[in-house]
C-alpha cells in the first residue's frame, strides 16, 4: 500500500506530460516540443539510414575485395596445359580444401553452342556447382577481364557473393568464379544498425528531454507571469512584482498600469456611491422626522413612502457597493469568524424558539470580497432559516478545488418549499407568508449580492427535512501559519 501513491503520482506525471505534447494541447510548450521533436526525430531517422548504408556499402567494398582477388587470381594464373586440360594457380587458403567451408571457387568453359560447363573447381564444392545466371553470363562476356559481382547460394544454401571473371584462352571461352559465405558480413551490419539505433533511440530520449527542460526554462518567466495574475485573480497580491525579460516587461507593464487604472476606476465608483448615499439619505431623514412629528393621513403617506424610497435608495447603493467591490482583487475575508458571529448573535434573537444554529467553516476559508458582504449574504440566509426553522439550522462553508470556489450551504429543519416557488422567492418584495414579518426584501438582496460577485444561488430540499440554500462565491484557502 505504500508504493500505491508514489506510482499513481509518477502516472498522472507521465500523463500530463503526454497531454503535454499531445496534438490536442493548445499549450505553446507542447507546440515548440512537438516541432522540435517531429524535426529532430526526422532528422535522426535519416542519419540512422545514412549511416547503416554506408557501412553496410563499405563492408560490402570490402568483402568483394577478397572474393574478387581469387576470381583475379583465377584469371590471371589459370593456364591450358597442351592436352587440353586446366591447370589453376595453388591456393594457400585452407577453406578452400575444406568442404563446405564457405569459400569456393570454380572455372566454368563456355562452348559455342552457349552450354556452361565445369572445367574446375575447388574442393570446398565437393560435387557442388556455383550456378551463373544468364543475364549474368551475358554481363560478364561484355566486360571481359573484370569482375561482375552478384548474389547466389552455395551447397548448403547458404548466401554467398559471387565474383565472376570472362576470358578467352586459346580461342576457348572460360568463366573464373569465387564466391564466399556473406552471412558473417551481413550479421556485422546488422550489429551495427541495431547499435546505431540504440544509441540514436538514447540520444533522441535524452535530445527531448534537453528540448522539453530547454523550453519550460525559456519560457519560465511566462510561467512565472501567469502565476502573478493568478495570484491577483485570486486576492493575494494587488500588482505584478517580479522582473521580467525584455521582451516581457512591456507586457507586465501595461498589465500593471491596466490594474491601477482599475483600482483608480472603483475608488472614484466607491467615492460617487458614498457621495449619493450622504446627498439622498439626508433629505429622506428630514422627511421621516417631519412626517414623525405631526399626525395626519397626509403625514402617514408621506412617512411610508419616505421608508420605502430609503430602503430602496438603501438596496441600489448597497449593489452598487457590492459590485464594485466585486471587481476588487485584493479584497479577502476569513469566512469562520463571519459564520461564528452570526450564529451567536442570531441564537440570542430567536432565544425564545430555541433554535440551535449548527455551523462548521475551515478556519483557512476565505472568501474574496469584503466582510459587510459576506455577513449582509450569510446574515440574511440565516435569519430566513431561525424564522422558517422548528429549532435546527445547519450552515456549511468549505473550499471546491475543482471549480475553485467557496462553497456555502444553508440548511433548516422548517416546511420547506415548493420547488415551483424557487424562482418566485427571488422577486424583490416577493414574500411567503404576509404573517411573518419583514419586507420581503433578504433574499433579493442576497441573490444580487451573489450575482456582484459572480456567484450562483440554488435552492434544494435539506436532509433536515426544510429548505436547503446552496450558494457558490469566489473564495480561497490561506496559509495562517505564514
Amino acid at each position: 500500500m505504500t508504493d500505491a501513491p508514489p506510482l499513481a503520482k509518477e502516472t498522472e506525471r507521465v500523463r500530463g506530460f503526454w497531454r503535454l505534447i499531445s496534438s490536442r494541447s493548445n499549450s505553446l510548450v507542447g507546440r515548440l516540443i512537438r516541432l522540435a521533436a517531429v524535426w529532430f526525430i526526422f532528422m535522426l531517422v535519416m542519419t540512422g539510414i545514412a549511416l547503416t548504408y554506408y557501412f553496410h556499402e563499405t563492408a560490402l567494398r570490402r568483402f568483394e575485395l577478397g572474393v574478387g582477388q581469387i576470381a583475379d587470381n583465377l584469371y590471371v594464373d589459370t593456364d591450358v596445359a597442351s592436352d587440353g586440360r586446366i591447370v589453376t594457380p595453388p591456393f594457400f587458403d585452407t577453406r578452400t580444401n575444406r568442404v563446405y567451408s564457405g569459400l569456393y571457387w570454380q572455372v566454368s568453359e563456355i562452348a559455342k553452342d552457349g552450354k556452361v560447363s565445369d572445367a574446375a573447381r575447388s574442393r570446398s564444392l565437393w560435387n557442388a556447382r556455383i550456378p551463373i545466371p544468364a543475364e549474368i553470363l551475358a554481363e560478364v562476356r561484355g566486360t571481359s577481364g573484370k569482375p561482375v559481382f552478384y548474389n547466389s547460394f552455395g551447397p548448403q544454401d547458404e548466401a554467398l557473393r559471387v565474383a565472376a571473371i570472362f576470358s578467352m584462352i586459346d580461342g576457348r571461352a572460360f568463366v573464373f568464379v569465387a564466391a564466399e559465405d556473406r552471412r558473417p558480413m551481413d550479421k556485422q551490419v546488422e550489429t551495427f544498425a541495431l547499435m546505431t539505433t540504440l544509441a540514436l533511440l538514447l540520444l533522441a530520449i535524452g535530445s527531448l528531454l534537453a528540448i522539453y527542460f530547454q523550453v519550460r526554462f525559456g519560457l519560465r518567466p511566462l510561467f512565472d507571469l501567469t502565476g502573478e495574475i493568478a495570484a491577483i485573480q485570486r486576492g493575494e497580491q494587488q500588482r505584478l512584482l517580479k522582473t521580467y525579460p525584455a521582451e516581457i516587461t512591456p507586457v507586465g507593464r501595461q498589465i500593471n498600469a491596466f490594474l491601477d487604472d482599475a483600482q483608480e476606476m472603483m475608488e472614484r465608483q466607491r467615492m460617487h456611491v458614498g457621495n449619493l448615499a450622504h446627498a439622498l439619505k439626508t433629505p429622506l431623514s428630514v422627511l421621516l422626522t417631519a412626517a414623525d412629528t405631526t399626525d395626519g393621513s397626509l403625514n402617514e403617506l408621506v412617512r411610508k413612502q419616505t421608508e420605502a424610497m430609503r430602503a430602496q435608495v438603501d438596496h441600489h447603493l448597497r449593489r452598487a457597493r457590492a459590485a464594485a467591490r466585486a471587481q476588487s482583487m485584493g479584497e479577502r475575508t476569513q469566512v469562520e469568524p463571519v459564520l461564528d458571529e452570526l450564529a451567536v448573535m442570531l441564537e440570542q434573537v430567536f432565544h425564545d424558539k430555541g433554535v440551535v444554529i449548527d455551523w462548521r467553516a475551515p478556519e483557512s476559508l476565505m472568501f474574496r470580497g469584503e466582510k459587510q458582504d459576506l455577513q449582509e449574504i450569510a446574515g440574511n440566509l440565516l435569519e430566513n432559516a431561525c424564522i422558517w426553522c422548528k429549532r435546527r439550522v445547519r450552515i456549511t462553508a468549505e473550499f471546491s478545488e475543482a471549480e475553485h470556489v467557496m462553497a456555502l450551504n444553508i440548511e433548516d429543519d422548517g416546511p420547506g418549499l415548493d420547488e415551483a416557488r424557487f424562482d418566485e422567492v427571488l422577486k424583490r418584495g416577493a414574500r411567503l407568508d404576509e404573517s411573518v414579518p419583514g419586507t420581503g426584501l433578504g433574499l433579493s438582496i442576497v441573490d444580487e449580492l451573489v450575482r456582484a460577485y459572480s456567484g450562483t444561488l440554488k435552492f434544494e430540499r435539506s436532509t433536515l427535512g426544510g429548505l436547503k440554500v446552496r450558494i457558490r462565491l469566489p473564495g480561497g484557502v490561506q496559509d495562517l501559519e505564514a
